[in-house]
């Protein structure tokens, strides 16, 4: 499973890049918001860290006007992946935007429907949001599995990229449901490779080497 950071503040990005753990990265007007800075610039900051995808987010309602702002969008970098809404404006933009060889997520999706409908749209992405279901009492998870199922049974190329995750629970849960991506915040993914055994083990390692009296440089 590919992970992308879900952020918009360069500085987490710098530092998990050089982890090697990054696939690439999706922002939203929210995180956008967030850094305080200005869209454009932040997009290409961050197209220059990574090579991978970076998903920039039109703010339209209508087609037309949407693809007017990714045509903005890709100005920036080869890796911009346009980022658009599921609906029916959003899906004739991807429609178009896939036709002329772009990358595009289609975002904010709840229902296996929804990501059907991307899929005949030709997206490359698809982002069911897996907290905000989970918010409803509704099992997020299941969503990833039904779409996995659909996808699977017709042989759709588009990416289920999990988004929404809060919880290492959740990455792990989108693995073994079978989500091509996750898009998972800075602190989560630092915590994955956090467990009280592995610290319990290298504090003893690190008092029995202390009593050699040994360095290693």
């Amino acid at each position: 499973m590919k992970f992308f950071v879900d952020t918009a503040d360069t500085n987490d990005i710098r530092e998990l890049t050089a982890t090697g753990l990054i696939d690439g990265v999706t922002t939203n007007p929210s995180l956008i918001v967030k850094s305080g800075r200005d869209f454009k610039e932040v997009i290409a900051e961050i197209c220059e860290l990574t090579d991978g995808p970076v998903s920039a987010e039109v703010t339209a309602l209508e087609c037309e006007a949407m693809l007017a702002e990714a045509a903005e969008l890709l100005k920036i970098a080869k890796n911009v992946c346009i980022k658009v809404p599921l609906t029916i404006e959003g899906l004739k933009a991807c429609k178009a935007l896939t036709d002329q060889g772009h990358k595009v997520n289609v975002t904010l999706c709840f229902s296996a429907n929804q990501a059907l409908l991307a899929a005949k749209a030709g997206a490359t992405f698809i982002s069911p949001f897996i907290g905000r279901l989970d918010d409803l009492n509704i099992d997020g998870m299941e969503l990833i599995e039904d779409i996995r199922t659909i996808y699977d049974n017709y042989g759709f190329e588009t990416e289920i990229l999990a988004a929404s995750i809060r919880t290492a629970n959740h990455v792990k849960e989108c693995a073994l449901a079978g989500a091509d991506v996750a898009t998972i915040p800075p602190g989560v993914i630092k915590g994955l490779a956090n467990h009280v055994l592995t610290e319990k083990g290298l504090e003893a390692f690190l008092a029995d080497w202390s009593k050699t009296g040994q360095s290693i440089v």
